[in-house]
């Protein structure tokens, strides 16, 4: 009994589009991910210029925010819809936010009347 290896030929153009695909795919997550490093330090530096924290607070709970979500949507493949494991995905993402929502009530109503 051999171990045979399945080889798979693709056309030029095949591997044209998907050197193509790769490059969009690359560029678009070195720019989410310089963009996340950017909103970083704007954060850094609104805390060092020493604004008032009523300024500073919802200022970095925007900012990570969005990271939050140039995370999911870059990091976490949400953007390719053609995987057959978005469901899965999106179920596991929904479930944690749930559960971490509910431990921030929880925590805060503890916090609040303890």
């Amino acid at each position: 009994m051999g171990h045979e290896t399945h080889v798979e030929v693709r056309t030029q153009a095949q591997y044209e589009y998907d050197k193509a695909h790769s490059k969009a795919h690359m560029r678009k997550q070195v720019v989410n991910f310089a963009i996340m490093i950017f909103l970083t330090f704007i954060a850094f530096a609104a805390v060092l210029a020493d604004f008032a924290p009523n300024f500073i607070v919802p200022i970095i709970l925007l900012m990570a925010g969005v990271q939050v979500v140039l995370q999911l949507y870059a990091f976490m493949h949400l953007e390719d819809r053609s995987t057959h494991m978005v469901g899965v995905i999106e179920f596991f993402i929904w479930s944690a936010a749930f559960i971490a929502f509910t431990f921030f009530v929880a925590f805060t109503t503890i916090i609040w009347w303890g």
